[in-house]
């Protein structure tokens, strides 16, 4: 198959499957539709018929699920789910949901405590999306948190940290990517540059941060939230699975739920730098985790983290040998879902992305636009932004987005270079924070353990006031030639003022 130039036809599959997703409040069929519609687009524009069109649609499938790195995060799925079905058994997220009530004990405690840890987590998003859900969950449902809102957290402190954070997956891609166009000295250099001005990862922080302090709750979330806490109406689809993964004893200690995910993160870091070439090639720690695989190490940490459930719960007979292993099974049966909507997710960026041309027709009018340089920092957040949403991918959208930038700001405005990269960046980090078709939206929505529509219905009101207040900041970047504080202090006082007056606004909706 070859890609083919259909214009601005290649943005319909998924503008087809977000919106049918977000008025049907069906993910799988929504998501199938598009893929067909892409299917048939390039089905027209190749001299295919409907034939053509279904072949087009499953052979793209095949090859974007048979890649190494989309196998592996299934496998680490399949892995994941059998150790959180293990240490359920075993007693471990009884009792260290017992132990957490006792130490936390409100409701904003749980919510501040959940932040902590995604923040903590941020080596690489897709692991900080399934461990915090699986950790936090016994907590925030004691004190009736909706799992949207758990959902919620978990999706802002995965990517919009990772983009900041210096030892990450993520900071090598952005790194090199930035690198590469030749603007910068080094890797890590280019890096740092970008953090002060990428607002999207700073507001949402910043803004989890809040509404995990008080209860300036706004839009559908407000709601949720209300009827959770008033009727302990949580929202959560994982509760028949969770009641058929009871415990069989009451011997279980805080320590079989901690150990095994201790195991999980140390393993996990350890093949980081395995694979890194941190001991086969003398790296340093940092430039391994950078030059690392993290989906196949995610596989190898979960492993050995099974395997150390393994010694830590049968011989202790806390599990009998068949136990654990019919565990394995129920756990892994527990994310089909999961690999369902992450497929059809897959296949639909891949067919937008690598076959219609959908990230260069969106790049083609940025590059041949006649905008007023200080609009341009603005411009770009917003054009990435739909550009990632559309496709699920920030590393997709920076890595096609950045060296168009480069070459506009070198040659009409080199101020102001830096400023509109992180523009690039944070319009990015958008779409793959809250997009339907996001992978880290779907896996925080199935670590949460809630309706993955549910997740992306409350989350993007909150996004797009994040998202309004990064532009407003871009304006003031642009137009102050670059200057940091200005555009930080502009973001950050719309913000806050915006989560106010939205707040008071659901309070009188609620009050009715």
């Amino acid at each position: 198959m070859e890609p083919v130039d259909v214009g601005i036809l290649s943005l319909l599959p998924p503008i087809i499957a977000i919106s049918l997703a977000l008025v049907t409040k069906e993910v799988i069929s929504s998501l199938m539709l598009g893929i067909l519609s892409g299917g048939l687009i390039y089905a027209a524009a190749s001299g295919g018929g409907l034939v053509a069109m279904s072949s087009a649609a499953f052979e793209i499938m095949s090859k974007t699920v048979g890649t190494p790195d989309k196998f592996n995060i299934i496998l680490f799925l399949a892995l994941l789910g059998a150790l959180v079905c293990v240490v359920n058994k075993a007693g471990g997220s009884q009792a260290y949901g017992q132990w957490a009530t006792r130490k936390i004990t409100s409701r904003r405690a749980a919510e501040l405590a959940t932040s902590i840890l995604g923040i903590l987590i941020f080596i690489d998003d897709y692991f900080n999306c399934l461990t915090v859900g699986t950790v936090m969950k016994p907590v925030t449902d004691k004190y009736r948190i909706s799992r949207a809102k758990l959902a919620y957290i978990i999706d802002t402190t995965a990517a919009p940290v990772c983009i900041i954070a210096p030892i990450s997956s993520w900071a090598a891609a952005v790194g090199s990517t930035l690198y590469e166009t030749g603007a910068f000295p080094n890797e890590m250099s280019a890096f740092f540059a970008t953090i002060p001005y990428n607002m999207y990862a700073i507001l949402s922080i910043l803004m989890v941060t809040v509404l995990s302090l008080t209860d300036l709750e706004f839009g559908p979330m407000a709601k949720v939230e209300y009827l959770a806490e008033t009727k302990g109406e949580l929202g959560a689809i994982d509760q028949k699975a969770a009641q058929q993964q009871q415990p069989v004893t009451a011997k279980g200690t805080v320590y079989d739920l901690l150990i095994p995910i201790a195991a999980l993160i140390v393993f996990t870091i350890l093949a980081m730098l395995y694979n890194g070439g941190y001991w086969s090639k003398g790296l340093s720690f940092q430039a391994a985790i950078g030059n690392s695989n993290s989906s196949a190490a995610l596989v190898l940490g979960g492993f050995w983290a099974l395997l150390v459930a393994f010694f830590q719960f049968v011989p202790r007979k806390l599990l009998t040998f068949r136990q654990f292993m019919d565990s394995i099974g129920a756990g892994i049966n527990t994310m089909v879902p999961a690999y369902i909507i992450l497929t059809l997710a897959w296949t639909i960026g891949t067919l937008c992305q690598n076959y219609l041309g959908t990230g260069k027709f969106i790049g083609m009018l940025v590059q041949t636009s006649h905008l007023p340089m200080e609009l341009l920092p603005a411009i770009v957040f917003l054009v990435a932004a739909g550009l990632s949403f559309s496709i699920g991918t920030a590393w997709g959208t920076f890595g096609l987005f950045i060296p168009i930038v480069v070459f506009i700001c070198q040659s009409a405005t080199p101020t102001i270079m830096t400023v509109t990269l992180s523009a690039t960046l944070a319009g990015s980090v958008f779409g793959d924070h809250c997009s339907p078709i996001s992978d880290t939206t779907i896996l925080s929505s199935s670590g949460a353990g809630c309706s993955h529509i549910q997740h992306v219905g409350t989350q993007i009101p909150y996004a797009c006031v994040v998202a309004a207040c990064c532009f407003v900041a871009y304006l003031a970047a642009g137009f102050s030639g670059g200057s940091a504080l200005l555009t930080l202090v502009t973001g950050i006082g719309l913000l806050l003022l915006s989560l106010f007056l939205l707040h008071r606004r659901a309070k009188r909706r609620l009050a009715k």
